[in-house]
């Protein structure tokens, strides 16, 4: 499984080019992606139109994106806990605690707010 970060949502669906095309490729090729409810909440919160919403749902659905369950609440809490400056880093904490729970690799185009995590398998499609 891949987790999107909200970056990776962003430029995938709000400008042609190769993340958009990764994203494809990578769905087209049967492996799954998901959207976690973090990154719904991020991704809507942003000035969005129409177009855009409609290639979310296509890709990504929001009414399939994965909750925040207390496994991931556990995971996030535990990163809080253990990385140098977590304050204003909550929001990728919380992502990062999707992808350590499934045991997937997490899709980001902001390697470094992601690199002092344990454990967590980054990729940077070309952007």
């Amino acid at each position: 499984m891949i987790i999107l970060d909200t970056s990776i949502l962003v430029e995938g669906v709000s400008r042609e080019g190769e993340v958009r095309t990764s994203i494809r490729a990578t769905l087209a090729a049967r492996h799954r992606m998901a959207m976690p409810t973090p990154v719904l909440y991020e991704w809507l919160r942003g000035p969005r139109v129409k177009a855009e919403l409609a290639l979310q749902e296509a890709l990504v659905p929001a009414e399939e994106a994965l909750p925040f369950t207390d496994a991931e609440a556990a995971v996030a809490a535990r990163l809080y806990k253990t990385v140098v400056r977590p304050r204003g880093r909550e929001m990728d904490l919380a992502i990062a605690a999707f992808a350590l729970t499934w045991q997937a690799q997490l899709w980001t185009l902001n390697e470094g707010d992601f690199t002092d995590l344990p454990h967590l398998s980054l990729f940077r499609p070309p952007a």
